[in-house]
């Protein structure tokens, strides 16, 4: 099985008491390591309640459940941790509301420097994309394999690759080193269900792996 490990995030707009059993279906397919919540314009109180329905269905399967944008509700709300843009929020400041023991990703597009600094600033993992062309997003940004791959051969912090990734195309990113793929489309999307999403990915990911073995 690869090292590389699938990092589910949520869509922007969703419905908890809905989306719960989806989730459920997608972390019993198959191995996930995390869950993150990413909602956009919406109150505190949605987000809450967000958290109160999804958590539950991450922790009981013993996956990381991770909040987008908000280290402060993350921690008052029993989350694993939060993940933030390096240009919407310094690295020190989310360290601070999360306090030691809470995960803190970040974002640090197609930069080094960016990424660096998140290391330096206390990031436990830090995210480079897009890495292709995303129909949950759109940019210019274009982290290509390159960078990954001096990423993970000269930094022992682990690195996600997120952005248009699926199973067609994510074997360069395993070879390149990614520790996580984070995927929304590919999963929640799928024509399937977001079980056969899951199922899909990690087969692609596996067969990238055995070809590196």
């Amino acid at each position: 099985m690869t090292d590389c490990q699938l990092y589910l995030v949520t869509p922007e707009s969703l419905d908890p008491t809905q989306f719960a059993p989806l989730l459920a279906r997608a972390l019993d397919a198959g191995p996930v390591a995390a869950v993150q919540l990413r909602l956009k314009d919406v109150p505190d109180a949605t987000i809450r309640r967000a958290i109160d329905v999804l958590r539950p269905t991450a922790h009981e399967r013993d996956v990381a459940f991770i909040l987008n944008d908000r280290p402060d509700l993350a921690r008052d709300t029993g989350c694993d941790g939060a993940h933030v843009g390096i240009d919407d929020m310094s690295v020190e400041d989310a360290r601070r509301m999360l306090g030691d023991d809470l995960q803190l990703g970040v974002s640090c597009y197609d930069s080094r420097d960016m990424a660096m600094h998140a290391g330096e600033g206390g990031a436990d993992y830090i995210a480079f994309g897009a890495v292709f062309p995303s129909p949950s997003k759109e940019t210019s940004v274009r982290a290509g394999t390159d960078l990954l791959a001096w990423w993970s051969t000269m930094m022992e912090l682990p690195v996600v690759a997120i952005g248009g990734i699926t199973p067609e195309n994510c074997g360069p990113l395993v070879h390149a080193g990614a520790d996580f793929l984070a995927v929304i489309s590919a999963v929640w999307s799928h024509p399937d269900g977001p079980d056969a999403g899951v199922r899909a990915m990690n087969a692609a990911m596996d067969r990238a792996s055995d070809a590196i073995d």
